[in-house]
């Protein structure tokens, strides 16, 4: 078991805040793959190798560790947009004894820096001792992101209609069928023509814990 950090944005942390996010999909970089007898390319990872046949092949490697970002049974504790407040004058700090805030969440998130008091640090500087999600791998598949099924994109934490029940909100405000919500959110995050380049994924499940990764391993 490996303990890694993981970011995520503001909205994605506050769908694993509210439960209903529990599926991250992450792109793999360069990573070896096994050509089939018909032509078709598959990469399979190194957690299919143990226990399972490989496909028969004509050339071809795998997915390392390397290029996964994590293992069933790690550990991941998230980083996000914060702050650290130190205690009496709420001053931006640096020491881990400080009230830390996060823009997820925090009420004054909407207020410039100025009228807020203190501005925000960028969720790749947010160090161990500051997280307060907890996530722990349960599941990981490698496959083409637009595999991705109905109930996968609900895993991803998109957010559901309160007058739609079928229907899921996308990052220009209005609502459609959960596939096409998380394609919508996807290509916000990464670009226009990112969905139709269908690049090959990790999709890591997890359980979601609240608490920071430290103090969790101390009271249990």
């Amino acid at each position: 078991m490996t303990d890694r950090p993981i970011l995520f944005s503001g909205p994605m942390v506050r769908a694993l805040l509210a439960g209903t996010k529990t599926q991250t999909r992450r792109t793999l970089g360069q990573f070896d793959v096994f050509r089939l007898s018909d032509g078709s390319e598959a990469p399979v990872s190194c957690l299919q190798i143990e226990g399972q046949p490989l496909p028969r092949v004509t050339i071809g490697r795998v997915v390392t560790e390397r290029q996964l970002k994590a293992a069933v049974g790690d550990r991941l504790w998230v980083r996000e947009t914060w702050q650290g407040l130190s205690f009496g004058d709420y001053q931006p700090t640096k020491s881990s004894q400080c009230e830390v805030r996060y823009a997820a969440t925090d009420p004054c998130a909407d207020l410039d820096a100025e009228s807020r008091g203190y501005s925000w640090r960028p969720s790749i500087f947010m160090p161990r001792w500051a997280s307060r999600i907890t996530l722990t791998v349960t599941d990981i598949r490698v496959e083409r992101l637009q595999d991705c099924s109905d109930s996968d994109a609900i895993a991803e934490g998109i957010e559901r209609s309160k007058d739609f029940p079928d229907r899921f909100m996308t990052p220009d405000g209005d609502y459609a069928v959960p596939a096409v919500a998380y394609q919508r959110l996807w290509e916000s995050i990464n670009g226009p023509g990112s969905w139709d380049a269908n690049p090959w994924i990790a999709a890591y499940t997890f359980t979601v814990q609240r608490g920071n990764i430290d103090q969790i391993a101390r009271a249990a």
